[in-house]
């Protein structure tokens, strides 16, 4: 008779096996802080690596706040020597990643001029194992399309995140989960100047894990603002 512990071995198998059939491949490495909290709503807890992600936008400040986020997980992937391709028909400021921790100097740049290259760039690039994450515009991306570059990505342990900017549709992909970044209004600090990037951060499908959604700044490090709000309004009442 087996114990429960290896009745819980056994589940954790099956569902690895799940993962992989549906799109996640393997997990590779434990959850780490720096992904918090979005690892919590991932199988396992754990943000997948060697996988795709779609983010969808429509409005152009939408599409900056989500190539802001975009650019703050890939930072924290390639962390001191990863390397990034960024495919895409618009002109990326580089001296700005240094904001979300990515030197520009770990980047590749790819202008696509043709409507079809950057999807056969990503295809590529995803099927090589020197990189460690690659950035692709690309707005529409269709199953038999999405399921080759995730196919590509499980193979090679390379991290995809696909960028869709106001596609016709919302249709279904291969990719494991979609995403929806939008902006916040920032906070000022004692300094002059912007003030600290907020988003809202939409995780609106997600493989065998749970949607949700937070509130986050970026200071170099994601912050949920979820308790400090709570705070607030505590400080508000008392006050």
């Amino acid at each position: 008779m087996r114990t429960s512990a290896d009745k819980q071995q056994v589940a954790r198998e099956l569902q690895a096996k799940v993962n992989s059939l549906q799109g996640f491949g393997p997990l590779r490495g434990p959850s780490v802080p720096w992904l918090s909290p979005f690892d919590s709503a991932f199988p396992g807890g754990v943000f997948p690596l060697g996988t795709l992600h779609e983010f969808v936008s429509y409005q152009p400040a939408h599409a900056a706040s989500t190539c802001g986020f975009i650019s703050a997980l890939a930072g924290k992937i390639l962390k001191r020597d990863g390397l990034c391709l960024w495919i895409g028909d618009k002109t990326v400021f580089p001296a700005g990643l240094s904001h979300f921790g990515i030197e520009p100097e770990r980047i590749v740049f790819v202008h696509a001029i043709k409507k079809k290259e950057p999807l056969a760039v990503a295809e590529e690039a995803l099927k090589c194992d020197a990189l460690t994450a690659v950035v692709a515009d690309i707005p529409e991306l269709g199953f038999t399309d999405s399921r080759r570059l995730q196919l590509a990505a499980e193979k090679s342990g390379v991290t995809g995140f696909i960028h869709r900017y106001s596609p016709a549709s919302e249709n279904s992909v291969a990719c494991a989960s979609r995403w929806k970044v939008t902006p916040l209004p920032s906070v000022m600090d004692d300094l002059p100047g912007i003030g600290t990037i907020r988003w809202d951060i939409q995780l609106n499908k997600v493989k065998n894990g749970r949607p949700a959604s937070w509130q986050i700044g970026w200071d170099g490090r994601f912050v949920d603002l979820a308790p400090q709000t709570i705070i607030r309004t505590l400080e508000r009442f008392v006050g």
